[in-house]
């Protein structure tokens, strides 16, 4: 900064020479309150997700709670116990599986509406909607394991003495 300064006064002494910055130092000035702003959505969907898995691991965990009667009986009955992860697994990605799609319905709806704070990206970008379906519905199966991997361990004497 201090060679700008001399230059501008090899030419003119008498110019006064305040506030130089780089180009590079401009940009970053006047992009950090959208810096920010993305930071900040990034949190918020951070902590949705988190929300999301949480929510979709007490469903399940209360639905296999509910159904250890039955889960006892079918194992009693000669259900294998990977069958029974099956079981729980498909009933966990089916109601992510629904949200999702109800979820990218509504996003499609209402992406123009945020056409006008979006800068050099489409509002409906077919990448973005499903890789974040993938990710949720990632998300959704590691929720839906534990409280399935639990079910396998239903012992069916215990579980058709509390029914």
């Amino acid at each position: 900064m201090i060679v700008i300064r001399d230059q501008i006064h090899a030419v003119d002494p008498e110019l006064p020479v305040f506030s130089v910055k780089s180009m590079n130092e401009v940009l970053e000035a006047s992009l950090a309150s959208r810096r920010f702003s993305a930071e900040l959505v990034a949190l918020f969907a951070a902590l949705a997700l988190l929300l999301a898995s949480i929510g979709i691991y007490g469903l399940l965990a209360y639905m296999v709670g509910q159904r250890s009667h039955e889960i006892g009986i079918r194992m009693a009955l000669g259900a294998r116990r990977d069958h029974i992860l099956k079981l729980i697994l498909r009933q966990g990605i089916f109601l992510a599986g629904a949200g999702v799609s109800a979820g990218l319905v509504v996003a499609v709806a209402t992406a123009p509406l945020i056409a006008t704070l979006l800068y050099g990206v489409h509002p409906i970008d077919p990448v973005v909607f499903l890789s974040v379906a993938l990710i949720l519905l990632m998300v959704s199966f590691l929720a839906s394991f534990v409280p399935a991997y639990r079910a396998t361990k239903v012992d069916p004497i215990v579980a058709l003495q509390e029914g």
